[in-house]
């Protein structure tokens, strides 16, 4: 089964639905301000706002900036106790609120800033490094985002989640901890999580659990994102159930089981009762809530191990699902499962989009999905119906890993179609000249070439070194997610073109019980001196409509030029490829589609830059310079007439950026 709903709480809806108003279309970001991670809880990452234009977003001038708060702490003293600590993954979306900006550090320092200056207000440092005693990896040292709430009275919390699995809520005009919520401002997310235990490590010293993305609040509840290890020598992990927290007291009032447990629905998809020591099935992006509806819909996870299942056979529900909760109750409305048994690492790297959209005259309240596979999967977010068909289609199942058992169907989406490549074939390899072309096949000869869902191989001594995933792990999209129009239904949608190749080995550390686990699955190149193997663009952003499930255009997202200007590719005169744009996140306002380049500007110009597009047809209409990469995802808002741009920039010690028109 692809999707279930529940039929009696959907007929209690209907009938709820007949005596109430009409309902209300996701409409962005409110009143000039941003006051969510993706701009309203509906993850529209929309402003209405349009001050900025394409007639002026050439003149836009840094109005204000701000070096992140990590920069003065004693980092030396830090390391002591996290040996490989780091500051430069400031990955956060700013929130904007009244007269204020609020931003959370990788460190997990909550600062509020004033919205005209970058000023500092407050400073909330919880000491958040000195909770585990152990070194952990890079990647927990980044932060996504925070969540802001308030109600008639006069309490306003910021929220956020800390590397060691706590939630902290912190008053937003003070910068002091809650003292009633939880203990003393934070609540300990491990609590009652199976194999989740406080201190508790994987073998390589990092916390099972952490957070790195932005709770979301809706109807007084807050629901917080749980990264858990992908890496793991043991086929027991905690797994990544969901929790609904009183967003006043810190009490759990619901938990939604991504791995079922026992008599749970779903259970039977666990062979082997394997759900018993299975773990992952996490939320470990964010999340997107219909708060008329009471909705909340969750973007699971790959279970443990990501990339090797012959522990847990079976579909695993609710792996790599959309899943929608009753966010008052934590029940179960609807599911809907993109990837049966995963074993490519295909979680749900985003949350979803909510957009109100109008197919063959039939108005719908429609959810848009979109994956590291390349899909954009498109539903009644009521009922989880598919709005266009979703097939199961057969798929290759010849792999050579021991105890592996793969699902004989995956869903393919009829439409849309993909926003990215999917697959390999010496069809797609690079084409640029004769000579490359034969250099490209020459490359993937000892590989495994093959269609999306292609299974995985152990590399055999002089026979087939592995298989080409493409996607890759990382995927065609990414935790940068998309954008949606409420005013058209179009989605924006940025990707990445690339490919992975797994190593597979037999862990023989004390203790290791799985099979296999990853020896290494950085995308590697199999071509030499840097030259790309396959066709471009190497980089996108594909603009979807909605109502018709069509794709409106489709544009490379930057000029490429590491690839225009190599040695073996400059004298071909070759269009704009791509490749400097993929992991950076759109904002959209009334007229423009703004969004960063890592490099490769307009007109051939080197640098990091941000750039405007027309939405209709996504030509570049305005560019200005970065001092340094992009990191984050933008964002805007309106303070005292004026509207503002900001983005988080790289450097050692990173910076958050805002630019505004000349006075």
């Amino acid at each position: 089964m692809i999707y279930q709903s529940n039929p009696l709480t959907l007929l209690i809806f209907y009938t709820v639905l007949t005596l109430a108003t009409p309902a209300v279309a996701q409409q962005g970001a409110p009143n000039g301000e941003w006051p969510t991670y993706a701009g309203d809880l509906g993850g529209t990452k929309y402003s209405g706002l349009d001050q900025i234009d394409a007639s002026n977003f050439n003149d836009l001038r840094i109005a204000w900036r701000w070096q992140s708060a990590d920069g003065d702490l004693d980092l030396d003293a830090l390391r002591t106790i996290r040996p490989d600590l780091s500051i430069i993954n400031l990955r956060a979306t700013p929130l904007m609120v009244g007269d204020t900006v609020y931003i959370v550090t990788p460190l997990r320092l909550a600062v509020a800033l004033d919205a005209a200056t970058g000023s500092t207000k407050w400073i909330h440092n919880p000491q958040a490094i000195r909770d585990s005693q152990h070194a952990t990896n890079t990647n927990n040292y980044l932060t996504r985002g925070l969540a802001y709430w308030s109600d008639d009275q006069d309490n306003h919390r910021i929220l956020y989640g800390t590397d060691a699995g706590y939630l902290l809520a912190v008053d937003a005009t003070t910068g002091e901890p809650v003292v009633e919520f939880g203990t003393n401002g934070r609540v300990d997310l491990t609590t009652d999580i199976p194999r989740g235990g406080r201190g508790t490590t994987d073998n390589q010293g990092r916390p099972w659990m952490s957070v790195t993305s932005a709770p979301i609040v809706a109807r007084d509840i807050v629901v917080t994102p749980f990264s858990i290890s992908d890496q793991p020598i043991t086929q027991e992990q905690p797994p990544g159930w969901v929790k609904g927290i009183d967003v006043r007291t810190g009490e759990t009032k619901w938990t939604f089981r991504t791995v079922p447990q026992a008599d749970d629905f779903g259970a039977d998809t666990w062979q082997n009762e394997s759900w018993r020591y299975t773990g992952g099935t996490n939320v470990w992006s964010a999340f997107a809530v219909d708060e008329e509806l009471g909705y909340i819909y969750l973007p699971t996870g790959t279970p443990t191990n990501d990339y090797y299942g012959g522990h847990r056979l079976g579909d695993n529900l609710f792996a790599e699902s959309l899943v929608a909760l009753d966010i008052e109750t934590g029940e179960r409305i609807w599911y809907f499962q993109a990837v049966h048994h995963g074993v490519w690492d295909y979680d749900f790297p985003t949350h979803p989009n909510l957009v109100d959209v109008t197919v063959d005259g039939r108005t719908i309240k429609a959810i848009a999905q979109v994956s590291k596979q390349g899909f954009t999967y498109v539903f009644d977010r009521v009922t989880g119906e598919p709005v266009w068909p979703i097939e199961e289609r057969p798929v290759a199942t010849d792999t050579n890993l021991e105890g592996e058992v793969l699902s004989d169907t995956q869903p393919f989406p009829t439409k849309p179609l993909p926003f990215e490549y999917q697959g390999s074939s010496i069809e797609d390899l690079v084409d640029f000249t004769p000579e490359l072309r034969e250099m490209a096949i020459e490359a993937v000869n000892n590989h495994r070439l093959g269609g999306l869902f292609s299974p995985p191989m152990v590399a055999v001594e002089n026979g087939i070194q592995g298989t080409i995933q493409r996607p890759a792990l990382a995927g065609g999209a990414n935790w940068m997610g998309s954008a949606v129009d409420p005013e058209t239904g179009i989605l924006y949608v940025p990707s990445n073109n690339a490919y992975s190749i797994l190593r597979y080995i037999t862990p023989d550390e004390e203790g290791a019980n799985l099979r296999y686990t990853q020896g290494g699955f950085d995308t590697p190149n199999l071509m030499p001196q840097g030259l790309p193997l396959f066709k471009p663009p190497y980089s996108r952003i594909t603009a979807i409509d909605l109502n018709t499930g069509d794709h409106t255009w489709m544009q490379p997202s930057g000029d490429g030029n590491r690839f225009r200007n190599h040695p073996r590719l400059r004298d071909l005169d070759l269009q704009p490829v791509g490749g400097d744009g993929a992991r950076n996140g759109p904002v959209l306002t009334k007229t423009l589609l703004v969004s960063a380049l890592t490099a490769g500007g307009v007109s051939n110009e080197d640098g990091p830059r941000l750039v405007a597009r027309n939405k209709q047809s996504g030509e570049i209409v305005g560019s200005i310079d970065l001092p340094a990469g992009s990191i984050g995802t933008p964002m805007t808002y309106m303070h005292d007439g004026k509207q503002y741009i900001a983005i988080t920039v790289g450097g050692t010690v990173p910076e958050l950026l805002a630019f505004a028109l000349p006075d």
